[in-house]
């Protein structure tokens, strides 16, 4: 089992809160300033947030994601305790005033017990730090999302991102000093990035401190310029047993006391074009776990195997 040789989030939300607690994942309706015009309209190469959005851009009102996903949990696990996870593309590029409403409206919910807020590292402003600060003050679970994906500011550019590792460095010294615990999100297998380039990254996201990781494979999705320069050969996405390699590296890199919320990611068969082993989770959950037991490893402990 993954649990046995990672620390995973739901390990560290079971023992900070005594039973199970569940994301519900909410797109509230912003958008991103990558897209809307004040940096850029063509967004990150990659992007299609409708890859990893719960919803499409006619989202239900937040009221009725909040109860179709308590539902849903129920269904599955009978989990009482939720986080509302505002996932889909920048959740705090906003008037703090219309921010405090919809993240109000998510914590009136019975058995919500904090916000997990999906952001870039450049759409952090004072104001929106200390609103969350607020909050965790209050004693709510409080968690910012930070979707760096890498730490070279040329794969940033490659990928038109539109900020560096600057900005990230900013966002992520100054949530932390206000005692707001970071989750930091990589990407594996950018345009022109090997597996020393993944492990680089993580390095300088550990020197630089943060409070949980997200690891993702990058998806080839329709409607995006990665989707172009893949059917042009100018993009090879990694196989499987690359991923699974890398990933093992990296979990092996981090610190025990560092959660991992994430060791892979999917994409909707629906808009998936490449690599086809990104449409199911578990498999790729299941070989990380297989990998770091056949090296004899796990989280914070290098590989005996090779």
């Amino acid at each position: 089992m993954l649990t046995d040789r990672v620390h995973t989030f739901g390990q560290w939300l079971l023992a900070r809160h005594g039973e199970r607690v569940h994301k519900i994942a909410l797109d509230a309706g912003f958008t991103c300033p990558n897209r809307d015009g004040s940096k850029g309209i063509g967004g990150c190469t990659f992007c299609n947030n409708a890859s990893f959005s719960p919803n499409d851009r006619n989202a239900a009102p937040l009221q009725d994601q909040l109860e179709s996903g308590r539902r849903g949990i129920a269904r599955r696990t009978r989990a009482r305790k939720y986080l509302a996870y505002f996932q889909a593309y920048t959740n705090t590029y906003g008037d703090v005033a219309d921010l405090k409403r919809q993240y109000d409206q998510a914590l009136e919910m019975e058995g919500m017990i904090g916000l997990s807020v999906g952001t870039r590292p450049d759409c952090v402003p004072a104001a929106v730090l200390d609103l969350l600060a607020n909050y965790r003050q209050q004693g709510l679970e409080i968690i910012l999302e930070l979707g760096l994906q890498s730490a070279s500011d040329a794969t940033l550019e490659r990928v038109n991102r539109g900020h560096g590792l600057k900005e990230y460095v900013q966002a992520c010294r100054a949530a932390r000093e206000r005692g707001i615990p970071v989750c930091t999100h990589l990407i594996i297998g950018l345009p022109g990035e090997d597996a020393g380039q993944c492990q680089q990254s993580l390095d300088i996201v550990l020197d630089i401190g943060t409070d949980g990781l997200k690891l993702h494979p990058l998806h080839v999705v329709k409607h995006t310029l990665l989707a172009k320069q893949w059917r042009q050969g100018e993009y090879t996405p990694l196989l499987k047993e690359e991923y699974v390699n890398i990933a093992a590296d990296l979990i092996e890199r981090t610190p025990w006391g560092i959660p991992y919320h994430r060791v892979t990611g999917t994409a909707p068969a629906e808009l998936l074009l490449a690599p086809a082993w990104c449409s199911q989770k578990w498999p790729v959950v299941n070989a990380v776990a297989a990998e770091l037991e056949r090296r004899g490893s796990r989280q914070g402990v290098r590989a005996t195997l090779v």
